[in-house]
């Protein structure tokens, strides 16, 4: 006898994975109309596996911290931005499918600007994404398959920034959005006195390490 359970019934707790193989399009797309759009796990899928995260507080922190700097470096350099956060980007096509930890729009941020839900058939990825390797890896197989052409990665309090050639990512000194700046260094530099400072004050002292380091508009 084969018994069946309703996916919102397994509940994880804080730092948690399950990966579930076997599991066909139309029922990724039934599981994520199932668990809804007000939950806190994320799901990356990939050609049939399908696996569901639940971040830990010290997850989400990292996440906000990155996120924040990343604002105040583009405020400094006077570029528009826009984030979708946590949106799930599938596209059926490349049986992909997946929930950054945040997510920017920099070069096509126009095309996303009041957006209510995201197409991939028509709509572009995100320029970058962010994820916190804290308790699991980052489901690159997804995000390649989508074309996201980088992701910024948290790890041992570093950042590591992968790109995307050839359809596979490697890893980079320097980022594709910002070329010539020094952002692995000022990432890191401030990922490593996050336990020193509360997250305002780390964001005022990274506005002053980019007017040092010449970075404004």
């Amino acid at each position: 006898m084969t018994v069946k359970i309703a996916i919102a019934q397994i509940q994880l707790q804080a730092g948690q994975r399950v990966v579930l193989d076997r599991i066909g399009w139309q029922e990724f797309e039934d599981i994520l109309e199932d668990l809804g759009e007000h939950r806190h796990s994320h799901v990356a899928y990939y050609k049939g596996v399908l696996e569901f995260r639940m971040p830990l507080p010290e997850h989400e922190r990292y996440k906000m911290l990155v996120s924040h700097l990343l604002v105040v470096l583009l405020n400094e350099l006077g570029l528009e931005w826009e984030s979708l956060g946590s949106t799930t980007f599938k596209n059926r096509r490349m049986q992909a499918g997946i929930e950054p930890d945040d997510c920017f729009y920099i070069q096509n941020y126009q095309a996303v600007t009041g957006i209510k839900r995201i197409n991939l058939d028509v709509d572009p990825v995100p320029d970058l994404a962010i994820e916190v390797d804290l308790t699991s890896q980052t489901q690159v197989s997804a995000y390649e398959a989508l074309g996201v052409a980088e992701i910024w990665r948290i790890r041992n309090d570093r950042l590591e920034i992968n790109l995307l050639q050839d359809g596979k990512y490697v890893s980079s000194t320097s980022s594709k959005v910002f070329p010539l700046l020094p952002i692995i260094e000022g990432i890191s530099l401030f990922l490593g006195r996050s336990g020193e400072l509360p997250m305002s004050a780390l964001c005022r002292e990274f506005r002053a390490w980019c007017c040092e380091k010449g970075i404004k508009q």
